[in-house]
């Protein structure tokens, strides 16, 4: 009798890359995102262009993922609702303190969100001791006793570390379960909804087609791809994990700014960093 040997089957290339590596790949493209986005400031606003990446990011999820009513189940609605909410909220406050601050200064303070999870969920309470240390460093990188400091910038990147904390929560909670990315797909949908709220009326009159392509451009970059990348991973990272991971964003925020926008660092903003 010939026994016949099956093949073992072949995991997804995703699976088969280190979960770091596709978070690492997602920071790099979200700065890079976040910088080229500044071009488009000047013709629809910080929320116009955040409301334009977002709608441009929607149309994409939905063609790609196509979900359907009966591929979420209806515990996940509600976490659905809510990281839409929050990403509306993340990327407008994103842009409008990339208006006002320097990129790597913004991310640092918003880091506070992502290292604030890693702390919360930390078994040992010497890591509350890292989200102290991340203050120091912030209050380096702004250097509130110049007179260059910007409040209003500094405000808006602390609500965005608000809602990247609960960013990272709810998008591990939506990868767990719902399939693919099909949570993104109605996700991101519901973000532009909100953020059109103020998107709309700034980028009234300043819409053309180049500023259309430009956006599905920079919808790719920030956040098709990397919210992509980061809810593979965090189907294999904790949070904890996760957020820790998330220390090399104002490294790679600084680089960033200082090849695209200019934004040369001082020695007292490095050590920040």
């Amino acid at each position: 009798m010939t026994t016949v040997s099956q093949r073992p089957t072949r995991r997804p290339l995703t699976d088969r890359v280190p979960a770091w590596s596709l978070a690492v790949v997602s920071i790099t493209s979200v700065q890079l995102g976040a910088a080229l986005s500044t071009d488009l400031f000047p013709l629809v606003g910080t929320a116009g262009t955040a409301w334009l990446r977002l709608t441009a990011a929607a149309v994409i999820f939905l063609v790609i993922a196509r979900p359907r009513p009966s591929d979420v189940p209806r515990r996940a609605v509600p976490a659905i609702l809510a990281l839409g909410v929050v990403t509306a909220m993340m990327t407008v406050a994103t842009l409008a303190a990339l208006d006002r601050i320097a990129l790597g200064t913004a991310v640092a303070i918003q880091f506070l969100g992502p290292l604030s999870v890693a702390a919360a969920r930390a078994r040992r309470a010497v890591m509350l001791a890292w989200p102290t240390l991340a203050l120091i460093g912030v209050v380096l990188l702004t250097q509130p006793w110049q007179g260059q400091f910007d409040l209003i910038g500094v405000a808006w990147a602390l609500v965005g570390a608000f809602a990247w904390g609960a960013y990272i929560l709810l998008t591990q909670r939506i990868g767990d379960q719902v399939a693919g990315l099909k949570g993104l797909a109605l996700t991101i949908p519901v973000a532009a909804l909100v953020s059109a709220v103020i998107g709309v009326p700034e980028a009234v009159g300043g819409i053309t087609w180049q500023v259309l392509l430009a956006s599905v451009g920079l919808a790719v970059l920030l956040p098709v791809l990397p919210f992509s990348l980061e809810m593979l991973a965090l189907r294999r990272l904790t949070a904890h994990a996760f957020g820790t991971l998330m220390a090399l964003e104002p490294a790679i925020a600084m680089i960033v700014g200082a090849v695209v926008l200019q934004q040369v660092p001082g020695l007292v903003q490095l050590l920040g960093i």
